[in-house]
């Protein structure tokens, strides 16, 4: 042991809450002491500072390149200030234990508890790792089943506060009033890069001082807490939380049923769009969905016919906006007393997964275009009845919001796109059929409005 070794340190401590690597400066100062006494040369200096060795799948960098400097040579001796410094999993220390065996490593603590450079010092290394690994085990039994009793006793989980909430489940003003708006003009048929567009263009930033994308808004829109849900590992638990929800039940049912509606990645219903009818409006001929076209155009995907775009848009909204100035479309939307959202979403969500079968069905040439035409239509009116009903229980929907301004024609002028977009396709259906060939003006009667619901004319 007297030879002169090329020595490398490892300093880690799990927590540091301060920053200031205080324990990592006592780790190190105790280590070259050893090192010292031995006569050792100090070539490398290996740190983690805050970061555990108990998950053997978190990664370390300075345990890595600990690991790659021995591989290339660079050291043959390690000091640390404890085996459980350099690591908690039992498996790494038999891998450190081999490179003492075969590769003439020599591995001290600066406590003097473990010399890994003898057999007596192998064994109690095991001893003491194993013995430590096992209170491990034990705490996070603890810590998970502490977790799981507040969960079941609705309260607010610990650690990372949920935006809108202090750590006790306080409302935080601010902050709830970002998360009750974003929940409402997505309910109201904003999509979620609309939103995050929107609060950026405000200068508004996440709670952690980050930019808003579509991510963030839906991992908001899809958390149940804000609804009052208590959670265990990221399920609803089925017990009330303690703290006071920033959206009602239905309106988190209505959102939900929003964002797994599969229409939204086949047909890109309610996904961000840049004009009044794309994906909206039908083709007459084919009854598909007309997309945005160069030139300020709508156009049929299959080639049907291609429209001018701006004098469609300003017949559709003009009509429109006289329908909502009538009181039968304020009586046909009035709220439903007493009814709940959750059934009806369950409804909604079978009729979506028989529209997906039906359509499967077509494409395996299992049923003709004819029963298609027929099968689809059938569930796409019981659909649609239901997401009306859907929208005039929840209070905030597009429609039911809109038509309890005092001028339901002017607020709907000084709505978002997506928010008009949404009201358009509750209220009416538009195809637009070909237009005279070589006319350069505009005639009102290629563009076909029926009006959606029981009061229908």
């Amino acid at each position: 042991m007297s030879m002169t070794r090329r020595a490398a340190l490892y300093l880690r401590i799990s927590l540091d809450a301060t920053g200031e690597m205080l324990a990592v400066d006592r780790q190190r100062e105790d280590c070259l002491r050893i090192c010292g006494e031995r006569g050792w040369t100090i070539v490398g200096e290996f740190v983690d500072n805050s970061v555990s060795a108990s998950d053997a799948r978190k990664k370390r960098p300075g345990y890595d390149a600990l690991i790659s400097a021995y591989d290339a040579g660079e050291f043959n001796a390690l000091a640390c200030y404890d085996l459980d410094r350099l690591t908690r999993q039992p498996r790494q220390l038999e891998d450190w234990i081999d490179r003492a065996r075969t590769g003439g490593l020599v591995i001290v603590t600066a406590n003097g508890e473990a010399d890994l450079s003898t057999d007596g010092g192998m064994l109690f290394a095991r001893i003491k790792l194993a013995v430590a690994r096992g209170e491990v085990d034990r705490k996070s039994a603890r810590q998970k089943r502490a977790l799981q009793q507040r969960a079941d006793l609705g309260r607010p989980p610990l650690g990372v506060r949920l935006t809108g909430y202090t750590t006790a489940g306080e409302i935080v003003d601010s902050e709830a009033r970002t998360i009750k708006r974003i929940f409402r003009e997505f309910a109201n048929g904003e999509s979620l890069k609309g939103i995050a567009a929107q609060l950026e263009t405000e200068g508004q930033s996440t709670r952690r001082g980050g930019r808003w994308n579509s991510s963030s808004i839906s991992s908001i829109l899809r958390n149940p807490r804000y609804a009052g849900y208590a959670i265990y590992r990221g399920e609803v638990t089925g017990k009330p939380g303690e703290w006071e929800p920033l959206v009602s039940h239905d309106q988190f049912a209505l959102v939900q049923a929003r964002l797994k509606d599969p229409r939204r990645k086949t047909n890109k219903v309610g996904t961000h769009r840049r004009h009044l009818g794309s994906g909206l409006f039908l083709c007459g001929p084919c009854l598909a969905r007309i997309t945005s076209w160069s030139g300020d155009r709508y156009r049929c995907p299959s080639g049907c016919l291609t429209r001018s775009r701006d004098p469609i848009d300003d017949y559709v909204t003009t009509v429109l906006t006289t329908r909502l100035q009538q009181p039968d479309v304020v009586s046909r939307m009035r709220r439903t007393p007493g009814e709940s959202a959750a059934p009806l979403e369950a409804e909604a969500a079978a009729l979506r997964q028989r529209l997906e079968r039906i359509e499967n069905d077509y494409d395996a040439g299992l049923i003709d275009g004819r029963r298609y035409s027929v099968a689809t239509e059938k569930v796409r009116t019981d659909l649609h009845g239901i997401e009306q009903r859907l929208a005039a229980i929840s209070g905030l929907a597009p429609v039911v919001e809109l038509l309890g301004q005092a001028d339901p024609a002017a607020a709907f002028e000084n709505l978002g796109l997506m928010a008009k977009r949404a009201i358009l396709e509750t209220v009416m259906t538009v195809t637009l059929q070909r237009g005279k060939h070589g006319s350069r003006s505009f005639d009102p009667r290629t563009v076909n409005i029926s009006w959606n619901g029981p009061h229908s004319d």
